[in-house]
């Protein structure tokens, strides 16, 4: 016990000046732990002015000292953590304006209370987020604005480190939020200006708009009767779960798009190879709520022109059936809508495209020479669409709703698939010959009834498939009765809050007109009556 108080009184020790039997004036004290070391400034035995007391772990103060506390401006290390700060003390604690290094990468300058960040700063954190604002017991309290890493900028309210009150957030990629905050998503009042043009104001709960848009809906039903040549328009709602139009959303991009019912034909002999060479450029069908897929049909907006220009009023047609609106047509395209891309080839033209296959290898003379009409149609029909620039087809929604106006469904385009693929197999099944027959005049009676069949199984096959047969050449230039499908589909982009609303359906019957010679009778009717 006397050999350990011996070993401790030897390891303190002072060198320095001595005043009245204390230490005053400038030396070096070794603490009886031997873990505190003080060389500095003293003033009747106590550390007093400018001095350094340095710890064993390698930790340090190095300031200010009054009457034996640390007091005033200094500079703290500490070995542990790595963390530096340099500011103002009060008893030895972090108090008042300074900066604190933190060794993770942090910094922060600015007001300290007793150890803590309280008041006005500035925080650097790890990632390179940048805050500046109101502190409390050392979390962001009070109105501040934060740099986020992403480049998304926020200023406005915080309590205890989550945004929460009113504020207004510039997001990197040009959105603007500003309303209610609680537990740093959107809650309450607030307005949304998108990136992609959508603007949605009114409550918001957990980020999510309360009762926003969550379905397409297109007016008057399930079922649409238009005439042959006739342009129609199709008005479209956004609205909600509790079928409520939203009208507090504007912005959202709509497209419209056609499209007939995609009939499996069974190919025959004589037809597999013609299905095989369109394989290629056979478009990915859409599946519709109605049972059944379609392939596209094209669309067109009809435009009107003034009263002293010639002709009749151009046919805008759309590339891959959809509508184009609010664009002029360009000069020289027809109504015809031989510039639709309703069969557009894909992954460069296809080697039967290429004038170097002979297709009569696989198949026989007659045959290759309709398969060959065929692929000289879709190369005419392909190298047409090349040129052919059609105006946007989009509509902006406008207080939940939009309209597409002047609408038409264009000519089917030159040796169009569905249409292509019936009439092929039409006239395969005309062609074939009973057998177990001699006699010629049998056979004339049977190819006169074939043929009479053959009418049969078209109209069949054609109403299986929506639309009614071709008649004659004057079919090729209007639309085919029959029913066809309209999409509405949203193609905001970026999408609104990363997500898109559901594709909206109709089915489309088109009727021949009524006859204008009845039209006519009962007018005349009408006349003499009066």
């Amino acid at each position: 016990m006397a050999a350990s108080q011996k070993q401790q009184r030897n390891s303190q020790y002072y060198v320095g000046e001595v005043k009245s039997l204390l230490r005053d004036g400038y030396g070096l004290y070794v603490y009886p732990n031997s873990f505190f070391r003080y060389e500095g400034q003293w003033k009747l035995g106590k550390k007093h002015g400018h001095g350094k007391l340095v710890m064993k772990d390698g930790s340090y103060y190095e300031g200010e000292f009054v009457n034996g506390e640390i007091e005033g401006n200094g500079l703290r290390y500490w070995a542990c953590s790595g963390n530096t700060y340099s500011g103002q003390f009060n008893s030895g604690e972090l108090h008042g304006y300074g900066v604190m290094q933190y060794g993770t990468g942090e910094r922060f300058e600015g007001e300290f209370s007793f150890g803590l960040r309280e008041g006005h700063g500035f925080l650097v954190d790890k990632e390179g987020q940048i805050y500046e604002g109101s502190f409390h017991k050392n979390k962001k309290h009070g109105e501040g604005q934060m740099t986020y890493r992403n480049g998304d900028q926020y200023e406005g309210d915080w309590i205890l480190d989550q945004r929460q009150g009113h504020g207004v957030m510039h997001f990197a990629d040009g959105s603007i939020y500003e309303g209610q905050w609680r537990n740093n998503l959107f809650n309450g009042q607030g307005t949304m200006i998108h990136c992609s043009g959508v603007i949605y104001e009114g409550l918001w709960t957990s980020g999510q708009p309360a009762g926003g848009a969550s379905k397409i809906v297109i007016e008057g039903g399930d079922m649409l009767e238009v005439f042959q040549r006739s342009p129609f328009t199709l008005e479209v709602q956004l609205q909600n779960e509790e079928e409520e139009i939203i009208t507090g959303e504007n912005g959202r991009v709509l497209q419209i798009w056609a499209g007939v019912r995609k009939e499996e034909v069974p190919p025959t002999s004589s037809c597999t190879t013609l299905l095989k060479l369109i394989e290629d450029i056979e478009e990915k069908p859409v599946l519709t709520p109605f049972g059944f897929e379609c392939i596209s049909y094209p669309l067109m907006e009809r435009v009107f022109e003034s009263d002293d220009s010639r002709g009749s009023a151009p046919l805008a047609v759309a590339k891959s059936g959809f509508v184009q609106t609010d664009s002029p047509i360009p000069e020289g395209e027809s109504q015809s809508g031989s510039g639709s891309d309703t069969v557009a080839l894909g992954g460069g033209t296809p080697s039967y495209l290429d004038g170097k296959t002979d297709v009569s290898d696989q198949i026989g003379e007659s045959e290759a020479t309709a398969i060959t009409e065929s692929i000289s149609g879709l190369r005419r029909f392909s190298e047409l669409e090349e040129d052919w620039h059609p105006p946007p087809a989009n509509q902006r929604v406008e207080a939940g709703r939009a309209k597409f106006q002047n609408l038409m469904l264009a000519p089917p385009p030159p040796n169009y698939q569905p249409f292509l693929l019936v009439d092929e197999t039409e006239k395969q099944k005309g062609a074939k010959k009973p057998a177990g027959k001699g006699p010629s005049e049998k056979a004339e009676k049977l190819t006169s009834s074939q043929e009479k069949n053959a009418d049969s199984s078209r109209s069949s096959v054609g109403s299986r498939l929506g639309v009614s047969p071709k008649k004659d050449a004057a079919d090729n230039r209007t639309v085919r009765p029959g029913e066809y499908v309209i999409m509405v589909k949203e193609v905001t982009s970026p999408p609104f809050l990363d997500s898109t609303l559901p594709s909206a359906f109709v089915l489309l019957r088109v009727v021949p007109p009524k006859s204008k010679t009845k039209t006519t009778k009962k007018e005349t009717l009408r006349v003499k009556s009066k």
